[in-house]
C-alpha cells in the first residue's frame, strides 16, 4: 500500500513538472511576439540596431542581413532607371483624329438602282495615336510624319497628365518627320545627343507614350536594348518616305511608339523610333529610329520657316544603260549621267557640264537616280554641296552652297 501511495506521489510531480514547463514556453512566445518595434530585428532598416542582450554571433547574423538588404536596395537603382527616370518628363502621347473617306459596297437587290450608286463615299473619324519627344522649352514636339498626316486633331498629354491642343507646325513627309506645337512654357525639354558617334553594342532604352489617353495613365513605357546595327539603308517606300542610315535596335518598338526616342545610357537621345519588321504587328526585336542629327537639321529648318525650303540644283540626271555607257567607254555602270545643266543655275556656275558622271554627293556613293535623291534629300538651304563627277577619264571636285528654289 505504501508503495502504491508512493507510486502515484512520483507521477503527480512529474505532471506538474511538465505543466508548468509548458505554461512557461507559451508564456516565453507570448512574450517575443508583444516585444516593442525597437526590439525587434528590422532587416530592412540598415541603421537599426540589434535588440539589447543578443549574443555577439546573433549579432554579426544581424548586420550580415542589414548589408544585403542595403545592397539590395542600392541595386535596384542602375544607370538604366536612373535615365528613365530623368527622361521621361520629355516624352509625350500624341493623340490624332484623322478623316477618311471610305466606299461603302452596297447590296445591289436591296438598291432599288441595282447597283448604279453603290460603293458611296462617306466620312468617317480614326483616331490614331503616336510617341513623340519635347524638342525645346518653346513647346516644340518632334514626332514622324506619318503619325499626323491627315489630321484634323492633334492632342499632346504630357506625363503629367496634362493636355494640349497641339498646332501642326510643318513636315518633311519624304524623311518621316514632323513638328508641333504646343502653348505651354517653361517645359522640360530632351536632351539630345548625337548620331554620328554610335557604338555598336552600346544600351539604349527606347521610350513611348502611346496609350496616355486611352489607358488613363500619362507615364511612358519602357524597353531596353542595344544598338543592333547602324547605316541601314532601305527601298524608297510606296508613301514615297526614304529610310536611309537608319539606327537598328532590339529594343522592344510596339505600335504607338513611332515618334518615341531612342535614348542611350546617358539619357541623350540619339533617335527617334520609326517602323518594325514584323509579321505580327508586334516587336520581334527589329526595329529602326532615324538618327537624331537628321531630326535637328530637318527640325530646326520647319521651326525657322514652317516648311522645308526646296533646294534649287538646276540639273535633271538619269540612270546610266549598256548603251549609254558603252558610247562613253565606261567600264561599269555606276553613277548617274548629267542630262540637263541649267544655264546660271547653280549646277551651272559651280562647273558641272551636260554628260557628266556623278559618281559621289557629299560622300554618299551613287548608283542610280534613286541613291542621288536620298543623298541630297537632307540637304538644307546654305549647305555645302560637293560631287565627284567623272569628265571623260579625270575625276574632278565640284563644289557649291544649296540656295532655295524661288530665290532664282
Amino acid at each position: 500500500m505504501r508503495f502504491s501511495q508512493v507510486l502515484i506521489t512520483i507521477i503527480l510531480i512529474v505532471v506538474i513538472n511538465i505543466l508548468f514547463l509548458y505554461v512557461g514556453n507559451v508564456f516565453t512566445k507570448q512574450k517575443a511576439f508583444t516585444e516593442t518595434p525597437a526590439e525587434m530585428i528590422n532587416i530592412d532598416d540598415p541603421i537599426s540596431t540589434p535588440p539589447s542582450g543578443t549574443s555577439s554571433e546573433t549579432e554579426s547574423s544581424y548586420f550580415q542581413r542589414s548589408k544585403k538588404s542595403e545592397e539590395y536596395q542600392v541595386g535596384r537603382h542602375n544607370s538604366v532607371t536612373e535615365t528613365v527616370k530623368n527622361s521621361e518628363m520629355a516624352v509625350v502621347s500624341v493623340n490624332v483624329i484623322k478623316t477618311q473617306i471610305v466606299r461603302r459596297n452596297t447590296n445591289p437587290f436591296e438598291n432599288p438602282f441595282f447597283g448604279f450608286f453603290d460603293y458611296r463615299p462617306y466620312r468617317r473619324e480614326v483616331q490614331s495615336i503616336g510617341s513623340g519627344i519635347i524638342y525645346n522649352q518653346e513647346g516644340y514636339i518632334i514626332t514622324n510624319s506619318h503619325v499626323v498626316e491627315g489630321a484634323t486633331q492633334i492632342k499632346i498629354i504630357l506625363s503629367d497628365q496634362r493636355q494640349f491642343e497641339a498646332k501642326f507646325i510643318g513636315s518633311d513627309s519624304i524623311l518621316d518627320i514632323a513638328v508641333l506645337k504646343i502653348d505651354v512654357d517653361n517645359l522640360q525639354a530632351a536632351k539630345l545627343g548625337s548620331s554620328s558617334d554610335l557604338l555598336l553594342g552600346e544600351t539604349v532604352i527606347a521610350i513611348g507614350n502611346p496609350y496616355a489617353f486611352l489607358i488613363k495613365d500619362s507615364k511612358p513605357s519602357v524597353s531596353v536594348g542595344v544598338i543592333s546595327a547602324m547605316d541601314r539603308n532601305f527601298a524608297q517606300d510606296s508613301g514615297g518616305k526614304i529610310y536611309q542610315r537608319m539606327i537598328q535596335t532590339d529594343a522592344a518598338i510596339n505600335p504607338g511608339n513611332s515618334g518615341g526616342p531612342l535614348i542611350n545610357i546617358l539619357g541623350e537621345v540619339i533617335g527617334i523610333n520609326t517602323f518594325i519588321f514584323s509579321e505580327s504587328g508586334g516587336s520581334i526585336g527589329i526595329g529602326f529610329a532615324i538618327p537624331i542629327d537628321r531630326i535637328k537639321n530637318i527640325a530646326n529648318e520647319i521651326i525657322d520657316y514652317g516648311r522645308r525650303r526646296q533646294i534649287w540644283f538646276g540639273l535633271k540626271i538619269q540612270e546610266l544603260n549598256p548603251m549609254i555607257a558603252s558610247y562613253l567607254g565606261l567600264e561599269d555602270l555606276n553613277g548617274v549621267i548629267v542630262s540637263v545643266v541649267e544655264p546660271n543655275s547653280p549646277s551651272a556656275n559651280a562647273g558641272l557640264q551636260r554628260g557628266d558622271i556623278i559618281k559621289v554627293i557629299n560622300g554618299n556613293t551613287i548608283n542610280s537616280t534613286e541613291d542621288a535623291e536620298v543623298a541630297i534629300s537632307e540637304i538644307t538651304v546654305g549647305d555645302k554641296i560637293e560631287f565627284k563627277v567623272l569628265r571623260g577619264k579625270k575625276t574632278i571636285t565640284i563644289m557649291f552652297s544649296a540656295v532655295e528654289l524661288n530665290s532664282k
